[in-house]
């Protein structure tokens, strides 16, 4: 399957690298030089996954992810020169799926960004012959459309959170532990264990605190019904 990929970076070198890596993947790169053009072409054209820089004119990356969150779930990989764990953080936090830092590896640049269009793209996929939906209460997950409602109200879902969402709700009551939800969200088993409780922070936000429980010294559990936290 062929896939569109918008990539936003003012340093044209980075855009052009990539590009090079990217044809032999039989994927179509379309450019941005600052986050308002990268608004532009998103709002006109339907894309796969978005390759996003941090300091940028006009609109930072930060700021495009958190514009972009409001209207869509797509992929978001940060590749960017600012390399401290509180920007890797609020990256995260704003909805980011993964963060590479620059200098970076093309070849690492190009498996992470496969690994994500495989992940995101192939949910659905392999439930076919499942259950459409998940219910918890009046939390329902759609596995086609990768879509969540809570009390009839829909939310937006970044791919590793509805991985872990869906994770927590087929098994409601079971503690899992950080290691476990954070190689089931990442599909990833290298010990990013604190991108974790970033992610819940942001998951209880949109589905309701009470309703994911913190088990101290084990890891999390998605309640059977809205108990109280």
């Amino acid at each position: 399957m062929a896939y569109t990929i918008l990539h936003v970076d003012d340093e044209k070198e980075i855009i052009k690298l990539l590009k090079m890596y990217l044809k032999s993947e039989e994927m179509t790169l379309l450019e941005a030089y600052d986050g308002q053009e990268a608004l532009e072409i998103i709002s006109k054209t339907e894309i796969d996954l978005l390759i996003v820089d941090v300091m940028m004119p006009k609109i930072d990356g930060f700021e495009l992810i958190r514009k972009v969150r409001k209207i869509s779930n797509m992929p978001i990989l940060v590749i960017s020169a600012r390399v401290e764990a509180s920007d890797r953080i609020f990256g995260l936090e704003l909805g980011a799926d993964d963060y590479l830092t620059k200098p970076f590896d093309p070849h690492e640049a190009i498996a992470r960004v496969k690994a994500l269009l495989r992940r995101y793209h192939g949910l659905g996929v392999a439930e076919k012959a499942s259950a459409a939906e998940l219910t918890v209460g009046d939390l329902k997950l759609d596995l086609h459309s990768c879509s969540a409602l809570v009390s009839g109200q829909s939310i937006e879902l970044t791919a590793v959170e509805f991985r872990v969402l869906k994770l927590l709700m087929e098994q409601p009551g079971r503690v899992f532990t950080k290691e476990q939800i954070y190689e089931h969200g990442w599909e990833d088993s290298l010990t990013g264990y604190n991108n974790v409780r970033v992610m819940m922070s942001k998951l209880r936000e949109k589905i309701g605190n009470e309703r994911i429980r913190t088990i101290r010294g084990l890891g999390y559990r998605l309640e059977a019904a809205n108990e109280g936290s």
